[in-house]
């Protein structure tokens, strides 16, 4: 059955997204995460590319590239004498990233530090990221982050307040708070990893729309494991390594990319309301569109699920 590539609801936000999202943390140009680097050229090229595609949903932090990636944005932002109607534009609140202090301070300078770089004084979606970082008493205590970011939401700088992050144990705490309006999952559902199964099933229980991001694994399961034998920005493990060329030789025996079963393995799910790929260059967005819209067999996906055991 082909992929819906329609724009859909977010949740209850009153928005409506693709169920692609095209992912700018590497726009940060960050080669010590992602092993490449990018110029400015290429990153402004991209954001150009998406301004002017039918993906609307755009994907970004605080922290990527210390700030580089959201200011690499608000140039083309500004360029256009704003954001484009009917595009999303997602930011995260973040940390210090020296000490990884996150208290209400520590929000307050992040939310006005991405104002400020995008050329905005709204910001549609901004993700609690990363709490694992910091101590929870520092993030939901009284004067703590979530509160500083639920007074933004309050006072209309923040239209709806998400939730981002890693560990599944940890992001199950925070969502059992309540509060949150859209979830993201990075590098745990995949091909390879279903760590996020709980967390997905939650978010669907309560209605809270679910952002996979990712479906690559950070690489591996786009340009193959014998080309980037990497998983979560770091070295993969031998074991996966095994698993991700199992998955692979599925692939070359069905006559199909690694990396559009590994991008409609998320898209399919109907759980999950988009889909974050990291996207560096304006081509990628065509060629990210041509992998959802790749023909495969129905049967794949149990061959797919037995390989990657």
């Amino acid at each position: 059955m082909p992929i819906d590539l329609s724009l859909r609801p977010f949740g209850q936000t009153g928005l409506t997204v693709h169920p692609i999202c095209v992912g700018c943390a590497a726009l940060g140009d960050m080669p010590e995460t992602f092993a490449y680097s990018v110029s400015n050229e290429d990153a402004y090229a991209t954001v150009r590319a998406a301004f002017g595609s039918s993906i609307n949903f755009i994907d970004t932090a605080n922290i990527y590239g210390w700030g580089e990636s959201e200011r690499r944005i608000g140039v083309v932002i500004r360029e256009r004498g704003g954001l484009p109607p009917g595009h999303i534009l997602a930011t995260k609140a973040d940390r210090d990233k020296d000490t990884n202090r996150f208290d209400g301070d520590q929000a307050r300078r992040s939310i006005e530090e991405s104002l400020s770089r995008l050329g905005l004084d709204h910001l549609q979606i901004v993700y609690l990221h990363d709490p694992e970082y910091a101590p929870w008493d520092e993030i939901v205590g009284r004067g703590g982050a979530l509160d500083v970011l639920r007074r933004y939401r309050e006072q209309g700088v923040i239209g709806h307040l998400g939730l981002a992050g890693g560990p599944i144990d940890v992001m199950l705490r925070y969502l059992d708070l309540g509060g949150f309006e859209c979830v993201i999952s990075h590098n745990r559902y995949t091909l390879l990893n279903r760590e996020a199964e709980p967390l997905i099933a939650a978010c669907h229980a309560r209605g809270i729309p679910m952002v996979n991001a990712a479906p690559y694994g950070s690489g591996m399961l786009s340009k193959g494991p014998s080309v980037y034998p990497r998983y979560m920005y770091r070295d993969a493990a031998p074991d996966l390594v095994r698993r991700a060329f199992a998955v692979e030789a599925v692939c070359q025996r069905r006559g199909v990319p690694l990396a559009a079963a590994a991008l409609q393995f998320s898209l399919r799910d109907r759980r999950i309301a988009s889909t974050i790929v990291g996207m560096t260059k304006p081509e990628r967005l065509a060629q990210t569109l041509a992998l959802a819209a790749q023909p495969l067999p129905g049967n794949i996906w149990a061959e797919l699920d037995a390989a990657a055991e």
